[in-house]
């Protein structure tokens, strides 16, 4: 069987950051495996531009963001392959893969880093009524046809869920001359950026219409139009609002879903808020020597901290290859009061981690609490936080000295 000191699953932005990292850490007999032609990930069809501020101090396009590490990656000679669909991953990281030229594989791995990203959540996910008529799309396939394949999914449009690729999206088909009559949202907020929100609906006219949902789909064919409802605080739809609004397309922005198949595979433990992996602070996951960065650990707003945690996951990858990784007790991060999850979810003693979280509402003038039972170990303060925006919060070595376990929590008023 082929071996390597580290595989990487994924040519994204959290893959080939992490390569890099652990390039750079000395690490050289690396892989990474991409299932798509080229480098990149999704980012090669996101052409609009605001990737990079964190990252590079400059407004990036997608695609220019995928190239500053593909060609650091070819720069530092790291190894990879396209085409190739990974199946399975085993605890004793055993990586199986498959390719029109090699057929059915198999390498071991000293170290394997996840970063296969995440899926949209799709109509079937979704139980909307009606028949199964052309027109209907996530909002990743149509940004994926329009940017990539230059067609045009409709000219009428509704989108459902207010998530950034759908926000983007409608600013995208306006641009390329379509009618979108409405973003409807099931939730009391938007799920995406305020920033996305002010650029791609209110600079354009386009309805953001909170605490709506599709209640049926009409056509046979071709979607002709939907029925849209307000909802009440259950999230029920209140039949006395229903209206019809005509159209031919429907995007979905429904929310994204970590592919975490391979990851269920290995046995690793998955978080059930975040729906990828319980990790560590080097993000390692509950499998020794398997970590995981990116849209695959939990869903991120911007590529640039993608890009941080993935080099935080190479930084790791590296100590476990070269032996430097001890085995320490770790302090457990407990999310309350408004705070929906963490990541990591637990932190060695002695080490310190950015804590990145998001809330369950939107919320004002409130102070994010650090406590150590009920003993208060650090704050600060935020005017305003929303589930769209995730929110970091610094954990110092000393905070965990003495500590068992940490509860990170919301404190209103």
């Amino acid at each position: 069987m082929e071996h390597k000191q580290l595989i990487i699953i994924g040519g994204g932005p959290a893959g080939m950051s992490a390569a890099v990292s652990a390039c750079n850490e000395g690490i050289r007999d690396i892989l990474i495996i991409e299932r798509e032609e080229a480098l990149g990930g999704i980012l090669k069809q996101c052409i609009h531009n605001g990737f990079g501020l964190h990252k590079f101090g400059e407004q990036l396009t997608g695609p220019e963001y995928a190239e500053r590490y593909s060609d650091n990656v070819k720069e530092l000679g790291i190894p990879y392959i396209t085409e190739t669909m990974v199946v399975d991953v085993s605890d004793d990281r055993v990586v199986t893969a498959v390719n029109k030229e090699k057929g059915y594989f198999q390498i071991k791995a000293d170290a394997i880093i996840l970063a296969m990203g995440c899926r949209e959540r799709s109509r079937g996910a979704l139980n909307i009524p009606g028949a199964r008529p052309a027109g209907i799309y996530t909002a990743g396939t149509a940004q994926k046809f329009v940017n990539i394949m230059g067609y045009m999914p409709g000219k009428r449009v509704v989108i459902l869920g207010s998530g950034d690729i759908g926000l983007i999206m409608a600013r995208r088909m306006t641009l390329e001359g379509a009618k979108v009559e409405a973003v409807c949202e099931l939730m009391p907020y938007s799920g995406g950026l305020t920033r996305n929100i002010v650029q791609c609906l209110e600079d354009f006219g386009i309805p953001l219409l909170l605490s709506h949902t599709i209640t049926e789909i009409h056509g046979k064919d071709r979607v002709e139009g939907v029925t849209i409802c307000e909802v009440d605080e259950k999230r029920v739809p209140k039949k006395e609002t229903a209206r019809h609004i005509e159209c031919d397309t429907i995007l979905l922005s429904c929310g994204l879903i970590p592919e975490n198949e391979l990851s269920k595979s290995a046995g690793i433990t998955l978080d059930r808020v975040t729906s990828g992996a319980v990790v560590d602070g080097d993000r390692q996951t509950s499998v020794p020597g398997i970590f995981a960065c990116g849209n695959v650990l939990h869903v991120h707003d911007l590529v640039d901290f993608v890009s941080d945690e993935a080099e935080i996951a190479g930084k790791g990858a590296a100590d476990f290859i070269k032996g430097i990784k001890e085995e320490k007790e770790t302090v457990e991060i407990i999310p309350e009061g408004g705070v929906r999850y963490t990541v990591p979810q637990k932190v060695a003693k002695g080490e310190g981690a950015s804590l990145y979280f998001r809330v369950a509402d939107v919320y004002k003038n409130v102070t994010v609490a650090l406590y150590d039972g009920e003993n208060l170990i650090a704050k600060k303060k935020r005017p305003k936080v929303a589930p769209g925006e995730m929110e970091r919060f610094e954990i110092k070595p000393e905070y965990l000295e003495n500590a068992e376990k940490l509860t990170l929590k919301l404190i209103f008023g």
